[in-house]
C-alpha cells in the first residue's frame, strides 16, 4: 500500500503511517484491534436524549451521525513507544540507580519534529540483528554524520510485507549495542517499518533456545533501561524517502501515564530531494 507523496506549496509530504484496520494483518492473531462501525441510521438513540421528542423523520434523510467504537492497545498502528514501555526506570548508565522512565505524555515535543535519516537495511534477511559496524557502514555509504536529536529510521524488508501473513516475522531488528550507540550520538527517537524495533520474536526465540542466552530477549528495547530513548514502530513508505534531506513529524497522542501513543507520522522532504 504505497501512498503517493502530496505536494503542499513547495513541500512534499510523505505519509509514514499505517491505518488502524480490522482486516489488515499487522499484529499477532491474539493482539489485533477491533473497530465497530456505527452508521447514520444506527445512532439516533444517542442523539434523541439531547432533544426530547425528536423523531428520526425530523432529521435530514432520517440520518443521525456516524461514529466508531474502537478497542485497541496503544501499540496498534503506527505509534511512538515511550521509555516507560521498555522498563520502569531508565538512564542507569548515566545516573546511579537510574530514574523513573518517562511516559508518553512526558516525552518532549521538540524530540518529535527533527531532521530524519534513513538507514537502508532491506537486504538483510529476516531476523538479522543489526550491529554497530553495520550502522556505521550505512552512514558511510550515505555520507552522513549523525547529529544530536536526528530521528533515525530503518527501512527493512518488512516494509513491503505489511498486511501479509508473515509481516510480524519479517525484517531485521537492531541490536542492543547499535541502539545504545545511536543514543550516545544524541539520537532520542528512532523508528522502523517492522512490527518491532527488535528482531522478530520468532527468530530471537530460536537463538535463545540454541544458545541459552536470555539477554537476547528484547535486547534493543531493554537498551532503554540504560539510556533513555523512544522509537516508532510500524512506519510505512520508508522506501520512498531519500537517505537524508527530510524532516520527520511524529507527535504522539497524549495519554496519561501510557507506555505509547498513536502517531500520524509524516515526512517533509526538502524541495531539492
Amino acid at each position: 500500500m504505497l501512498i503517493n507523496p502530496i505536494m503542499v506549496g513547495f513541500m512534499k509530504l510523505i505519509d509514514l503511517s499505517v491505518p488502524l484496520d480490522n482486516d489488515v494483518l499487522a499484529d499477532p492473531p491474539n493482539s489485533r484491534p477491533s473497530i465497530q462501525y456505527l452508521g447514520h441510521r444506527e445512532t439516533f438513540e444517542r442523539l434523541e436524549p439531547h432533544f426530547p421528542g425528536l423523531n428520526l423523520k425530523d432529521m435530514p434523510d432520517g440520518e443521525a451521525w456516524a461514529i466508531e467504537k474502537v478497542s485497541l492497545t496503544t501499540h496498534h498502528g503506527t505509534h511512538l513507544d515511550a521509555p516507560w514501555h521498555f522498563h520502569s526506570t531508565s538512564n542507569h548508565e548515566v545516573k546511579e540507580g537510574g530514574e523513573r522512565s518517562r511516559t508518553i505524555d512526558e516525552v518532549p515535543l521538540d524530540w518529535c519534529i527533527r531532521p530524519g535519516i534513513k538507514l537502508d537495511f532491506r537486504e538483510f534477511p529476516d531476523g538479522h540483528v543489526v550491529t554497530v559496524n553495520e550502522v556505521k557502514e550505512e552512514l558511510l555509504r550515505i555520507n552522513y554524520q549523525i547529529q544530536a536529536y536526528d530521528i533515525v529510521v530503518i527501512n527493512t524488508s518488512a516494509g513491503k510485507k505489511y498486511g501479509q501473513k508473515d509481516y510480524v516475522s519479517s525484517g531485521s531488528g537492531m541490536s542492543r549495542e547499535a541502539t545504545l550507540w545511536l543514543i550516545e550520538q544524541g539520537v532520542r527517537i528512532t523508528g522502523t517499518d517492522a512490527w518491532s524495533w527488535d528482531a522478530p520474536f520468532v527468530h530471537t526465540a530460536r537463538k535463545v533456545y540454541r544458545t541459552g542466552d536470555k539477554s537476547l530477549i528484547w535486547e534493543a528495547h531493554k537498551a532503554g533501561r540504560e539510556r533513555e530513548y523512544c522509537h516508532l514502530e510500524k512506519l510505512h513508505n520508508l522506501e520512498v524517502l531519500p537517505s537524508v534531506g527530510f524532516t520527520v513529524i511524529c507527535f504522539p497522542i497524549k495519554i496519561t501515564r501510557a507506555s505509547a501513543g498513536w502517531v500520524r507520522a509524516v515526512a517533509i522532504v526538502d524541495p531539492d530531494n
